[in-house]
């Protein structure tokens, strides 16, 4: 949607992504706190409403992440659930309530704990009618054959689709924020255990936990808060995935491909314009599809718009400034959140160490959640933000 008034986010606050000991709730209370932080807002009751996406972690996440914060019973908390989209639908949602006057101030929050409740090596637990993922259509064996399908396509081999892991390693260097980072050879990435073919260890996202959260404001409210670096959501976008059993494409992305069309008509930004992104890499084929599929470069020309050093700090659009789902593992229900939450802080120049110079005027964010027998996604979530 088109905000039907101007919209902008006040503070962001996140948590550092790896394996940890504290449970999702505690998580979300350390992002939320910092995000209040950042807009200057030291009172519970300001908060009008709030959404928490997240995945895996049972029944009223939301309530139960805020009530120690003093935050129920004067404001509805609605619990968001979209797989890996849940927390960017989050913040979605908080932006629309905003436009649409029925709040002046409200907060998204994306949490997820894996390591307390997965045992290692498991993967997410299928949708339990769906055909494809009860006979073991898991995401890392989809992945792996849309890039067995563009290397046959395209001549990439396996060594291009590591410079991926290389690119955001690299980028992650100095964030605090990230689980892996720093230098990563080609020949490391490659040569690290195969998960599916091509895709080795090095080239797929972690199993991580984290927080991210994000505080929308009204014009009115960000003044009256005395926020000094408001971004504003010059559009914002949310799509399910279209359903048909019949061949198709699978270099290409449909849902991806349209939500990204309706975002740039909405928000009246072209892909030229934009200067960071941060994407859906949950593996390194991902990143490679969406260059294509979000209109940075045109359809089999993603290998060369990376070697070209487009995708990197000097090029035409940093993707993945924060290291990515790569550098930073995927906690699925809090990484749209946690995407949003690092674009404003680039866009604030907050980032030293890791800060994209000069500091970005126009960011997009996009998060994929989850996968169904005759779609690509059941859902897609993207954002538009713009640094007055």
């Amino acid at each position: 949607m088109k905000p039907q008034r101007d919209v902008y986010i006040a503070g962001v606050g996140e948590t550092k992504f790896g394996k940890q000991r504290l449970e999702f709730d505690a998580l979300g209370r350390i992002a939320a706190l910092a995000a209040l932080k950042s807009s200057n807002i030291d009172r519970p009751d300001i908060i009008e409403s709030a959404y928490v996406g997240n995945a895996t972690n049972g029944l009223v996440t939301g309530q139960t992440v805020l009530k120690d914060l003093g935050m129920c019973g004067h404001m509805p908390i609605i619990n968001v659930e979209s797989a890996c989209s849940a927390g960017g639908m989050a913040v979605h949602l908080a932006v629309r309530e905003v436009a649409c006057g029925l709040s002046e101030v409200s907060l998204a929050i994306g949490c997820e704990n894996h390591s307390l409740h997965m045992q290692s090596g498991t993967a997410f637990a299928p949708a339990m009618t769906d055909i494809e993922t009860m006979h073991g259509a898991v995401m890392t064996g989809k992945y792996a054959l849309r890039a067995q399908r563009y290397m046959y396509e395209t001549g990439a081999k396996p060594e291009d689709l590591a410079l991926i892991t290389v690119k955001n390693r690299r980028h992650a260097t100095n964030n605090p924020y990230a689980w892996f980072k720093g230098e990563i050879s080609v020949e490391e990435v490659v040569n690290s255990r195969m998960v599916a073919s091509p895709l080795t260890l090095q080239q797929c996202c972690g199993v991580a936990d984290g927080a991210g959260a994000v505080v929308v404001c009204s014009e009115r409210m960000v003044r009256k808060l005395g926020v000094d670096k408001p971004i504003g959501v010059a559009a914002t976008v949310v799509r399910s995935g279209p359903y048909h059993n019949r061949p198709r494409d699978i270099t290409g992305d449909d849902i991806t491909e349209a939500c990204a069309q309706q975002l740039y008509e909405q928000a009246g930004i072209g892909p030229d314009e934009v200067d960071i992104i941060e994407l859906h890499d949950a593996f390194t084929i991902s990143e490679l599809l969406y260059y294509e599929c979000l209109g940075l470069c045109g359809k089999g020309e993603g290998l060369r718009y990376l070697h070209d050093g487009n995708a990197t700090h000097g090029g035409k659009c940093v993707i993945s400034p924060r290291g990515g789902m790569l550098s930073y593992g995927h906690p699925i229900g809090a990484s749209g959140a946690a995407q949003i939450a690092a674009c404003v802080k680039q866009m604030r120049n907050e980032c030293p160490g890791y800060q994209v110079d000069p500091a970005p005027r126009i960011a997009m964010t996009h998060v994929t959640g989850g996968g169904l027998s005759g779609t690509e996604h059941a859902a897609c979530t993207m954002h538009m933000l713009v640094r007055p």
